[in-house]
């Protein structure tokens, strides 16, 4: 977000976090493209990792856990029962090749530039070989995409199990083994083990924000209107949103009077097309809905042009909000004209890494700018030294000592490059390790967007941490997105 864009309280709307004079770093909107509030009249939020923000650590061990039962039974080693893993190895945007069995991390462009078997990181040489002489079609069989935070469990498991088979001197079928990975997590949600685990003990696994309620406050007291569109069944999704709204401020009875329409078991992405038939839940009775949506009430199902049709809504009045670049906001962009919020709740590290690495960024940029100096300067002395050599001069001659004077030149300009590009990798890699240890920046891969960060930078019109933190703007704010400079601007 541009920083000229500061809170502009209105009477009664609360100061902003951090000094009062503007709004924290991390507690901002950031801004992709131009988001005027005042044309948006409807709000939609989905749920997981979006309103209900998860203790990412605590989720991922409780998928192993109970994906290693189900590996089990479908006849892997029951030595697997003391799998060792680490679940702050994976992040979003990674891709997962299952021919090797690699997990790769690419940049905007789709070149690999770093990547694991299991739990070792691969060298530059096996990048290379493997993934630099032919182009990578991601969207094949092939591969991967592991883009939500409900995914980064397959990530921790798959590289585990691999480590832990090969260390045993199994033979691994990369592809089978991450399809066994997968269907076993997907077994343990779809038998509700998961729910169950999550239910029976919401503080361990969320992180309550007790400034919620108030920003779905703000926004409903200047006249939004506010909706949920969660895939979540509906058991699960009034357990959790009692948890996170129930009880926080007198003017709402119930977590349901905040939102005017409520949708459980959507089936995003399939929802923005297609869809299936609108229902109305009366009890663990579902019924057709033929008209028009009644508040208190919770439906099931449908899709975006009944939605569209039935509230009288065109997109460009809606803003979602959702954490998944493909069920949320890619396709609510492709399929419909709602603008789009997306939270990503791995902000706080991001930025608190950014700010953290402050003097070695600078000092990287200073390398860049002196390098492409002596760039310049071995150009030009590459081009005399040919000149002077193109006949050979008399020794002892001007000639030769200027010859000589050149030579010296380009070896002190090759030695000044070798020793700055050698303090670049070192700082490259000590900025990389204090974003993640594994992996870097979610957002950034060298000096390119990574590909997630692409995703988030072609489809999410703004994107923040958390909900909560709009109610540090107006409900009328206009969002402009900073001057997109090219490199010939520069």
């Amino acid at each position: 977000m541009d920083p000229r864009q500061l809170l502009l309280p209105l009477p009664g709307g609360g100061p902003a976090p951090g000094t009062g004079r503007g709004i924290a770093r991390a507690d901002r909107v950031f801004v992709n493209r131009d988001l005027k509030l005042s044309g948006i009249d409807w709000v939609g939020f989905d749920m997981d990792y979006t309103l209900a923000i998860y203790r990412q650590e605590e989720m991922d061990s409780l998928s192993v856990e109970l994906m290693i039962d189900r590996m089990i039974k479908r006849g892997y080693p029951a030595y697997l029962k003391k799998l060792r893993y680490d679940t702050r190895f994976p992040i979003r945007g990674l891709l997962v090749d299952k021919r090797f069995g690699h997990i790769l991390k690419m940049d905007r462009y789709k070149v690999v530039h770093r990547g694991y078997h299991g739990m070792r990181r691969l060298s530059r040489e096996e990048i290379t070989e493997l993934y630099h002489h032919k182009r990578i079609r991601p969207h094949t069989s092939r591969y991967h995409w592991i883009d939500t935070l409900f995914a980064l469990s397959e990530v921790t498991s798959y590289a585990a199990v691999v480590d832990e088979l090969e260390r045993r001197g199994e033979k691994v079928d990369f592809d089978k083994l991450f399809n066994d990975v997968r269907a076993s997590i997907d077994e343990a949600h779809a038998d509700g083990a998961v729910y169950r685990a999550i239910t029976s003990d919401l503080p361990r696994f969320i992180d309550r924000d007790p400034e919620l309620a108030r920003a779905l406050h703000k926004l409903r007291s200047a006249g939004k209107r506010l909706f949920v569109l969660t895939n979540s069944p509906f058991s699960y999704t009034d357990t959790m949103m009692t948890h996170l709204l129930g009880g926080a401020l007198p003017e709402y009875p119930s977590w349901r009077h905040y939102f005017e329409i409520v949708i459980c078991a959507a089936q995003k992405p399939r929802w923005f097309q297609e869809g299936r038939p609108l229902m109305e839940r009366d009890g663990e009775v579902l019924r057709n809905v033929s008209r028009s949506f009644e508040r208190g009430k919770v439906y099931e199902g449908g899709n975006l042009a009944e939605f569209e049709r039935m509230v009288g809504i065109t997109g460009s009045n809606v803003l979602y909000v959702g954490d998944h670049i493909y069920g949320d906001i890619l396709r609510s962009k492709k399929e419909s004209s709602w603008q789009t919020a997306m939270i990503i709740q791995e902000m706080d590290q991001e930025i608190s890494a950014h700010e953290a690495c402050h003097d070695d960024l600078s000092r990287q940029r200073f390398l860049e700018e002196t390098r492409d100096r002596f760039e310049d300067e071995l150009r030009y002395l590459q081009g005399h030294y040919k000149e002077l050599t193109r006949v050979a001069p008399a020794p002892g001659s001007n000639e030769d000592a200027e010859r000589l004077r050149v030579k010296r030149s380009l070896e002190r300009v090759r030695a000044e490059l070798r020793a700055i590009g050698s303090e670049h990798d070192l700082l490259a890699e000590r900025v990389s390790q204090r974003f993640h240890p594994y992996w870097g920046s979610l957002l950034k891969e060298q000096s390119e967007m990574s590909s997630f960060g692409l995703q988030v930078d072609l489809y999410a019109d703004v994107y923040t941490r958390r909900v909560s933190c709009l109610r540090a703007y107006s409900p009328q704010q206009y969002f402009r997105s900073p001057y997109d400079l090219m490199p010939h601007e520069l």
